[in-house]
């Protein structure tokens, strides 16, 4: 064995050996919680909102016994994490696995492969996620450290969130009942508090104290349903590190946006005059005529030496100038700022091309409908798709279930490749598009096969920003842009040298995004809009990754504790 070999083999039994196990009870219950003045029951994890956050090291393993004490199912999704070979833990209800009955259990066991930065964890059943969520922190190996130029003093976790006046599983069944779309939230959150800015609110704001000259690393998380939102601090400037825990070419901006799902990694230095400011996070609502929640969440950055106000007197915080509702023009530089902190290996001689349409439509209702039933515009009810498939769950066995064990009928892999009709996405769409077919189809991807995916906008009904998530993978976004994807003139503008790794696209506007990956890990993996809402009226698909012929390639057995339907 040579010398480099020893070095290998050397260093493989070391990371090992710093590997932990990490074991953790999650006990879904109901809980009182208290916001804008009213006193609800909601769905929790141990009682906390947000949920507890998972901290480990990149290598190490988790355990995390999940037992349903409340009155609605619930499945958790460990959003971001490869699962490589562990599908069965991935979450998503119907997909994966069944859900967590009220009173049963499930255990989820996955290890954290090669992945360093922030995810964090969610309900996947209904919209129980609004309230059952955290973060999950990964820092590097033992003995390694963070890339960064500057060394943070402190860390700080932001979760941005969502909060209804109202039971949210009981929002989205009143809205599918209906047809129409569901009522727009009351209030952002900043871990789980809405902030000054609103009625009954203000003592419980979220503080984040720091020292003069300080560096603070700062993880943002956006867990709300249904919102993208822009992020800022009054007066500073973060430099982006990390997104998606992975690693990118740092930047400086004084705004972040974030889609429902996306994380983003930045450093702040204390470098103004002490004093307090508002870390402020408010929508940004691209869809023309829909209503969006308009209100601003708030958290105080405040430095420690910050003087006090005279007695009487009071001092407000500083508030950050934030952009439009709807700046797109803001958010496109932003996301389109993301670069590989070096040279990466891009998939080539691409093996499966696909172009998905990704959008909503209204399907008209028949005429015997009742009228509380057709809400939509033009007696129609809402509904997504891709490639004019509207993505309909099973409701017996989980796909995964399904494919395992060969169990004929629950899905087809007939799923389009190609838009059934070429149009004018994201122009004057006929109105015979609107209305897309619903059923339960999958795609099929032979283990190792190198894919791109060009995602499409569509203007039907309307036009928006739509963060698409995949499961079971990173993937590298080469490029995006506006209006219809033309590959003769936009190939040429794919980053094939430095392009991010992420597990969130932000689809444009009325505009399109290109993606890469590697199909190496087997399963049955959901690629969805994370606009809860929009999951819920059909905009998903599923790609089925076969096994590979090692040993290490197949998709493990299922635990013996997995749900039953």
């Amino acid at each position: 064995m040579g010398r480099t070999s020893l070095s290998f083999l050397f260093l493989s039994i070391v990371s090992l050996a710093y590997a932990k196990t990490h074991y953790h009870d999650f006990v879904v219950q109901e809980t009182k919680v208290t916001r804008l003045c009213k006193t609800q029951t909601v769905m929790t994890v141990n009682g906390q909102l947000p949920g507890p956050t998972l901290e480990v090291n990149n290598g190490d393993s988790l355990v995390i016994n999940v037992v349903n004490r409340a009155k609605e199912n619930v499945t958790i999704h460990w959003h971001g994490v490869r699962q490589i070979t562990t599908a069965w833990a991935d979450g998503p209800e119907f997909i994966t696995q069944c859900p967590i009955r009220p009173g049963g259990s499930y255990t989820y066991r996955f290890t954290i492969s090669g992945q360093e930065g922030t995810l964090w964890w969610h309900a996947h059943s209904s919209w129980v996620r609004a309230t059952v969520y955290g973060a999950l922190v990964i820092r590097p190996k033992k003995g390694d450290s963070y890339p960064f130029h500057v060394k943070p003093k402190r860390e700080s976790i932001m979760v941005l969130g969502e909060w209804w006046n109202a039971n949210p599983p009981s929002v989205i069944r009143e809205a599918m009942r209906t047809g129409g779309g569901p009522n727009i939230s009351d209030a952002f959150t900043i871990n789980g508090q809405p902030g000054d800015l609103y009625n009954c609110s203000k003592k419980d704001t979220v503080i984040v104290p720091v020292d003069s000259g300080e560096t603070v690393l700062m993880r943002v998380i956006n867990a709300a349903l249904n919102q993208q939102l822009f992020f800022k601090i009054a007066n500073h400037k973060f430099t982006v590190v990390g997104a998606d825990a992975s690693y990118v070419k740092p930047f400086t901006t004084s705004v972040l946006m974030l889609g429902p799902g996306q994380t983003t990694d930045v450093l702040i230095t204390a470098d103004q005059p002490p004093a307090r400011y508002y870390i402020a996070g408010r929508a940004y609502a691209s869809a023309q005529g829909v209503p969006f929640d308009n209100t601003t969440t708030t958290a105080i950055f405040e430095y420690k030496t910050a003087p006090c106000p005279a007695k009487g007197v009071s001092s407000k915080p500083v508030m950050p100038s934030l952009p439009a509702y709807n700046d797109t023009a803001t958010a496109t530089v932003f996301s389109t700022s993301f670069r590989s902190p070096k040279k990466v290996e891009v998939p080539t001689d691409i093996d499966v091309s696909m172009f998905i349409t990704a959008g909503l439509g209204e399907l008209q209702c028949p005429p015997t409908a009742p009228a509380s039933t057709c809400q939509a515009p033009n007696r129609t009810r809402f509904t997504g798709s891709m490639n004019n498939v509207s993505f309909v769950l099973p409701s017996n066995i989980s796909i995964l279930q399904a494919h395992h064990l060969g169990v004929p009928g629950v899905f087809t892999t007939d799923f389009p490749a190609n838009p059934p009709v070429k149009f004018d996405y994201t122009g004057n769409v006929p109105r015979s598009l609107w209305q897309p077919i619903r059923s339960t189809k999958v795609y099929k991807l032979k283990y190792g096969e190198k894919v791109q995916i060009v995602l499409q906008g569509t203007s039907i009904s309307t036009a928006e920003n739509h963060p698409i998530h995949l499961h079971g993978y990173d993937f590298y976004i080469l490029a995006e842009g506006f209006g219809n994807f033309n590959p003769a003139t936009d190939t040429s503008k794919f980053n094939l040298v430095d392009p991010p790794l992420r597990n969130t696209a932000s689809l444009p506007v009325g505009g399109w995004a290109v993606i890469r990956f590697v199909a190496d890990n087997p399963g049955t993996w959901i690629m969805h809009c994370h606009l809860d809402v929009h999951i819920g009226w059909g905009l998903a698909t599923v790609l089925l990754v076969e096994d590979g012929p090692e040993l290490s390639q197949k998709l493990q057995k299922p635990p013996a504790d997995l749900p039953v339907c």
